[in-house]
């Protein structure tokens, strides 16, 4: 069973510049702004779990990922470069396993579920919600936690979670937002206040667009992602957290791999490998991560009793 670290989230990430692209669905910004830490590939490379991948990606010798704009996990610049969290911590399994690492950026978490069981991408770090629905298709390696928050304009009249009632909230569509925002509206009914009004959309930036233009009162997303728009907007925007007897609580979120292709227990242990060397705390304190880091990963916890 895993163990927790930490259950809430703080801290302030360095700030993004995040300009969004209205068309494009990608951000302006190459960087994150943050200096990753080196990777040791020849001190972290095993051989045992090379030989253990599945065939097919020894040959190619890389790991395909899939990727939709996420900051600051994902940074999607118009060129197409991926920076942040996700390509620094691919990159640290792929020293692991010795294959080289590649994100493909797709539209969001249908086409990274699609895609994957199609064997068009090897992977997907998400962050995703682990539950025992994704567990028949696919292995969900947890290697971090997650709170839900709410972000709105800074002269929004909300003043806690309890005020989006009646409200209309965009958030990415399959997301670990989704229910969250369920046990939301659940509590609103029996508090006897206006359920909350979900909006899904496509990505993250599709989320920011539609509260900038009104159409929606709040957007939701992990707290890490909120305080990531927070900062690059300085002065523009604010955040609450939902509480526990709102429906929220800890999420568990995990890196997605499909089953048929067992490449899952093979990350389980290079991710293992990163927890041990270090390499994992390094790379979540990088980042501002600490407070979502947990003890190890583990896979496929949902189901489990």
């Amino acid at each position: 069973m895993l163990t927790l670290a930490r259950t809430a989230l703080a801290g302030v990430l360095g700030a993004v510049v995040l300009a969004v692209s209205a068309c494009g669905g990608s951000t302006d910004a190459g960087d994150t702004g943050t200096k990753a830490p080196s990777v040791d590939t020849k001190a972290l490379f095993r051989q045992e779990l090379h030989d253990k991948l599945p065939k097919a990606i020894q040959d190619k010798g890389e790991l395909v990922f899939a990727g939709d704009p996420h900051p600051p996990y994902r940074v999607v610049a118009k060129d197409g470069t991926v920076t942040g969290f996700d390509p620094d911590i691919q990159e640290a399994l792929g020293a692991v396993l010795g294959v080289k690492t590649r994100i493909e950026v797709i539209a969001g978490l249908p086409a990274a579920l699609t895609g994957m069981k199609a064997g068009r991408f090897d992977a997907f770090n998400g962050p995703v919600k682990d539950t025992p629905a994704r567990e028949k298709d696919f292995d969900n390696v947890v290697y971090m936690t997650s709170r839900t928050a709410y972000l709105f304009k800074q002269d929004s009249d909300v003043k806690e979670a309890a005020d989006l009632c009646g409200k209309t909230v965009a958030y990415v569509s399959g997301s670990i937002v989704e229910g969250q925002l369920k046990g939301l509206s659940t509590w609103c009914g029996t508090s006897k206040k206006p359920a909350v009004q979900g909006q899904p959309l496509a990505d993250t930036n599709a989320t920011i667009l539609s509260v900038r233009s009104g159409r929606a009162d709040a957007l939701g997303a992990t707290q890490a992602g909120v305080l990531d728009i927070q900062n690059a907007a300085k002065g523009q925007y604010k955040y609450v957290l939902q509480q526990d007897e709102q429906g929220a609580g800890v999420d568990q979120l995990a890196l997605l791999a499909p089953k048929a292709g067992g490449l899952g227990p093979v990350l389980l242990e290079a991710f293992t490998v990163l927890f041990e060397s270090g390499q994992y705390d390094k790379i979540m304190k990088a980042y501002g991560l600490t407070d979502v880091a947990v003890d190890a990963p583990a896979m496929n916890v949902a189901a489990k009793p």
